[in-house]
């Protein structure tokens, strides 16, 4: 495995693939691990997961150079992302006994209840963009209920994925507890199919989710997805400009453009449309692009060349459509991935740009007459992540958000974003099942009944 720094296109290091016998050995040792973890206390393995947390905020500018490196992400948002990813250990730390605890309920039994109790092993098959915080919102819950981690991560990445595996190790955890397996994609099948792996789930593409779903499922194995997003932001006529401009620029490019819950397609009323949109090109070009090492800089490279020159090809087919060039949408001569902040104008349907998923920097503005069209667009994909609405009218808002948008993560005048206290996870082709918060935590649990005559 090769980790690649997509900025200059140079060589960071290169890493041994982890032989199919360590892989065999890994899972064994996750599996007698969880035997005994299992019967840990919560105070026990709170104490441990606040360890962690200490090491990450501690570190928190190490490990967000080393996100720098391996794929490109604003050194200042790498090392926010190491601070978020403490969050959620002491999230789990202090909650997880409380969201596990033992449900009464009547029956005919003299009692009778709930009981949440781990599961054993899981797999967590996990992306580039977030290399840290992908990893912990499912290890800081997994762990915290009695289950253990094994990891594949994506194979750009494994400085990354090594070094969360020594945060649990220097916390620690008992060997076994969380373990990271440098394998490629052609590899995760036999993981899945190992009998003593329990369950997996997968933060990435729809594809990937397709293919470790279909495996998971031929084995009746448990799975949660968290898969692709085309995030529509609908920006109604009575939207405050002001706020909502910035934050669909800010939603469009955090990490660089590489988010699945970026906001994607902007849906905007025509009575605002011509405003909106020369202030959203106009905050666009505000926004630093640089050396992702510089604390100053908001948008860096895109993570490789491949998924630059996808991302650009997608560009091109939108702008073949009909749509406007407004900003950018050139590949800049210069080595490393790099790729600007571009905005279309008039995108239509059946191309990229409206109907697919844009994986990096780039915008779609679709204008529509009235809220009744902007909601029939906005829902007009297969995915269905986040979505946002942006209006003066609260109730609107609420109304919109709840009961009209088809996504997982629907927020009022904000740019939609991960919180360890809510659910996140999507519907359709972004997936099933939920990270974070109580929904989260219970996911790779047997929930159990308990029933006394």
């Amino acid at each position: 495995m090769k980790a690649i720094n997509p900025a200059t296109g140079e060589l960071i290091r290169e890493y041994a693939e982890t032989p199919p016998g360590d892989v065999d050995a890994g899972i064994e040792k996750a599996h007698a691990t969880h035997l005994a973890w299992k019967e840990a206390s919560f105070a026990e393995r709170g104490e441990l997961m606040m360890k962690a947390a200490g090491l990450l905020r501690e570190r928190a500018e190490e490990f967000g150079r080393l996100m720098t490196l391996e794929m490109g992400k604003p050194i200042s948002q790498g090392t926010a992302e190491a601070e978020k990813c403490a969050w959620v250990c002491e999230y789990y730390a202090k909650n997880a006994e409380e969201q596990l605890v033992s449900q009464i309920r009547e029956s005919s039994a003299s009692t009778s209840y709930v009981c949440f109790r781990p599961i054993g092993v899981v797999l967590a098959v996990m992306p580039w963009n977030f290399p840290f915080w992908q990893v912990f919102r499912f290890a800081a819950p997994a762990l915290m209920a009695g289950n253990t981690g094994v990891l594949k991560h994506a194979s750009n990445v494994p400085g990354c994925a090594l070094a969360i595996e020594e945060i649990f190790r220097e916390a620690g955890f008992p060997e076994g507890a969380f373990t990271t397996l440098l394998i490629g994609a052609s590899r995760v099948e036999a993981v899945i199919e190992h009998p003593l792996v329990r369950a997996a789930t997968l933060t990435g593409s729809t594809p990937a989710g397709v293919a470790v779903a279909r495996t998971a499922g031929e084995m009746l194995k448990k799975t949660v997805m968290e898969l692709g997003g085309s995030d529509p932001y609908v920006v109604l006529e009575d939207a405050d400009l002001d706020t909502a401009v910035p934050a669909c620029v800010t939603a469009r490019l955090i990490n660089s453009g590489q988010s699945c819950i970026n906001g994607k397609r902007f849906i905007v009323l025509e009575k605002i449309l011509d405003r909106f949109t020369e202030a959203f090109v106009e905050e666009m070009k505000s926004r630093r692009v640089g050396d992702p090492l510089d604390p100053e800089t908001e948008i860096g490279p895109m993570a490789r060349d491949d998924l630059r020159d996808e991302v650009h090809e997608q560009t091109l087919a939108t702008l073949a459509g009909g749509a406007q060039n407004l900003l950018g949408c050139e590949v800049p001569e210069k080595a490393g991935a790099w790729y600007p902040p571009s905005v279309l104008g008039d995108v239509a349907p059946g191309t990229p740009g409206y109907d697919d998923e844009i994986f990096g920097p780039v915008a779609s503005i679709i204008g529509v007459k009235d809220e009744a069209e902007a909601i029939r667009v906005a829902n007009e994909t297969v995915f269905g992540l986040g979505a946002a609405v942006f209006t003066t009218d609260e109730e609107r808002g609420r109304r919109i958000a709840e009961f009209d948008l088809e996504a997982g993560c629907c927020f009022v005048n904000d740019f939609v974003r991960s919180d360890p206290r809510l659910p996140f996870g999507g519907v359709k082709q972004s997936g099933y099942g939920r990270e974070l918060s109580e929904y989260g935590i219970r996911e790779f649990m047997n929930i159990k009944t308990v029933y006394i005559h």
